[in-house]
């Protein structure tokens, strides 16, 4: 390239600065496939992972006099001392969890999170073993940190949990980190203390680091969410991952945080801070006051929150057994996994047809991962109106197929 470079010069040559491994990186197959819902005219989506409540006018009252009073500063690299303290708190008194607020890390969003925590403890060529189908920015995290992901089987009879037999098949001596996600997006699947203590022991058998993402911990329906740091010997290897965007209503917001031991603290702490510095100071201020409210009224409003998504997963259950789709029944986060196989379609067939046909979207099950190609994903974090008329549509798309 040096030798050929004056030549390239006088013909306006100019080499490729962008790395390979983000040439060969895909783009978001949920964002893409919502670029053509925007210019879709009435259409219904069914596919946005995202509260539909406003976050809690206390919450956003306490933003605003954050900056009326001038607080527009820096914080401290972790985040500010009370926030750290409360988020202590509050996992102690939710989950059963114990962490010194020196060993947690505010960060802009769950999504630098696990991208912080993937670049500190991957070496080129460990391999990442994700459950499939996950959540989408997994894989590609792994790439950029020069990891190799590796896709463990997660099947609906097994409840989309990983069991001990596919983690085992999927494992090498290049395995060093599984990420789990519980309650999981994209199949609303929940793993329970069996399950859970299961996973554990090929955890411990093979001297694994575990990412848990709980982002969703707050939803879970008919049962109590179990975190795997509390499990017996699992918080020494197990890096805990949260936020405040989905039981909150705080997407927007972009605050997560991150819990770990106290070596890969120091590693991620070191990376946020000279890459990121500090999650935005009005946000923190925002989530201080969520779990003062919280804590004042024994979060009702995320109960009511969780209530309402309860309500409407049973109506999508009871909707979709109607327009005749079979689904796993979820019992965590917000959202359903159907089946589209009766449809003799795959799952980007399948919503590609129903937008085109129908104008709901909803999300192909191949952009959580090769194991969810006969899948759409639905999330029901949607008005009960929008619910109502996407179903009537569903339904009249699906009588073609009968």
């Amino acid at each position: 390239m040096t030798k050929d470079f004056p030549y390239m010069r006088k013909y306006n040559y100019m080499r490729n600065f962008v790395n390979q491994k983000t040439r060969i990186l895909q783009p978001s197959g949920i964002r893409k496939f919502f670029d053509i819902v925007r210019e879709t005219e009435g259409a219904i989506s069914l596919g946005v992972g995202e509260p539909d409540f406003v976050t809690p006018w206390p919450v956003r009252s306490a933003a605003i006099s954050s900056i009326q009073k001038g607080y527009t500063q820096y914080t401290a690299n972790r985040g500010m001392a009370p926030l750290l303290e409360l988020i202590s708190r509050y996992l102690e008194t939710r989950f059963s969890l114990t962490y010194d607020p020196k060993h947690i890390l505010v960060t802009v969003g769950a999504s630098e999170a696990i991208d912080l925590i993937l670049r500190a403890c991957t070496e080129p060529g460990d391999e990442i073993l994700i459950p499939d189908p996950a959540y989408v920015s997994y894989a590609p995290c792994a790439l950029l940190s020069d990891g190799v992901p590796v896709a463990v089987e997660c099947r609906e009879e097994d409840g989309f949990l990983p069991t001990q037999e596919a983690l085992e098949a999927a494992i090498t001596p290049r395995s060093k980190i599984l990420i789990l996600t519980y309650p999981n997006n994209p199949t609303g699947a929940i793993a329970d203390r069996t399950a859970l203590e299961k996973i554990a022991a090929v955890v411990e058998k093979h001297d694994l680091l575990v990412v848990s993402d709980e982002i969703y911990a707050e939803l879970t329906y008919g049962q109590k969410h179990v975190s795997f740091a509390s499990l017996p010997g699992m918080k020494e290897r197990t890096v805990y991952v949260g936020g405040f965007s989905k039981a909150f209503a705080m997407t927007g917001w972009r605050l997560g945080y991150v819990c770990a031991p106290a070596d890969i603290d120091l590693a991620v702490f070191k990376i946020h801070q000279y890459t990121v510095l500090c999650a935005p100071i009005t946000a923190q201020y925002a989530a201080i006051e969520a779990l003062k409210d919280g804590f004042s009224d024994d979060f009702a409003a995320v109960e009511e929150m969780r209530d309402s998504y309860d309500r409407r997963r049973r109506f999508v259950l009871e909707a979709l057994r109607g327009a005749g789709l079979t689904c796993f029944p979820p019992h965590g986060a917000f959202y359903a996994f159907p089946s589209v196989k009766d449809s003799s379609l795959s799952g980007e067939e399948f919503a590609n047809r129903l937008l085109k046909e129908q104008k709901v979207a909803v999300v192909p099950g191949s952009a959580f991962g090769k194991f969810g190609e006969n899948c759409v994903r639905i999330s029901y974090a949607t008005g009960t109106g929008a619910l109502l008329e996407a179903f009537r549509r569903i339904s009249k798309f699906m009588k073609q197929f009968k």
